[in-house]
């Protein structure tokens, strides 16, 4: 079975590091540990840590978060499959839809696409979405799963992704970001800087971009996106340590002081 180390959850999902710890603290996943002690996510790990954070926004209790996240997981595929998997709430029972069907998380029983209570007289009938919807979050979900195992292909689902929807940030830091990894860098300035244009703000698409810009030796503009970062999430630990190295490189004492006091204050201790 496949392993995924702290930083693919940080580029799959697109969760900062302090809200991945915060998750594990809270019991949702218990990672396994591997050399130094690092943790070591399952699939079944990355789903379980997002569709935690997406139910914790829906003010799903946390009590049967964690019940359905317990039963949930059981039920889970060990990989990606092609179809995609989309997980959410409906009234009080998280639901997931895998391709056609939806299943409640800790029944494991399918639901119809029918929505309300028909005796209330509040039936309301869940509309498909459209085809370019359905192409899209395919393409999306087809691009994570090529990564390791094709990553010209996954860069052509990407691509396909946001002309599908140009506002797809996720497939744009996707895309970004894999650009990085093969050495283009920059067509991975100009993917990021695309998708700042076309009004993406989160705070993973300036962070990638400050490490990109970093790995250009373009050190202010470096800054500038950290800095953007951390005005979207002010908890992002890990803007806050790349923008200390980047002070202390650039002979800014104070500034490096006070960015590594924020990032040991916001991580407490550091993990392995």
């Amino acid at each position: 079975m496949h392993s995924y180390g702290v930083r693919d959850v940080e580029k799959l999902l697109r969760l900062p590091r302090s809200t991945i710890r915060s998750l594990i603290a809270a019991g949702f996943v218990t990672p396994a540990r591997g050399p130094r002690n690092a943790w070591l996510f399952s699939f079944q790990d990355l789903i379980v840590l997002r569709t935690a954070q997406a139910l914790a926004a829906a003010n799903i209790p946390h009590r049967r978060i964690v019940r359905s996240l317990k039963d949930l997981r059981g039920r889970l595929p060990e990989t990606m499959p092609l179809s995609g998997l989309s997980i959410g709430a409906i009234a009080d029972h998280v639901v997931v839809r895998e391709g056609g069907n939806r299943w409640q998380a800790e029944s494991g029983q399918y639901v119809l696409a029918f929505e309300g209570d028909p005796a209330a007289g509040s039936l309301r009938v869940i509309e498909p979405p459209a085809a370019a919807a359905v192409e899209q979050d395919n393409w999306h979900a087809h691009g994570i799963a090529l990564e390791r195992s094709d990553a010209e292909a996954a860069l052509r689902a990407y691509e396909r992704a946001i002309a599908a929807d140009p506002s797809r940030t996720d497939a744009r830091i996707n895309l970004g970001r894999l650009l990085h990894e093969q050495g283009r860098l920059e067509a991975a300035a100009q993917t990021y800087r695309a998708a700042i244009e076309a009004g993406g703000r989160d705070p993973l698409l300036f962070y990638n971009l400050g490490v990109l810009l970093d790995d250009m030796d373009r050190k202010p503009e470096a800054m500038q996106a950290y800095e953007a970062a951390l005005h979207e999430d002010p908890q992002l630990a890990d803007a806050h340590y790349n923008l200390a190295l980047l002070c202390e490189e650039l002979e800014r004492p104070r500034e490096a002081i006070r960015h590594m006091a924020q990032y040991r204050k916001l991580i407490g201790t550091r993990d392995g």
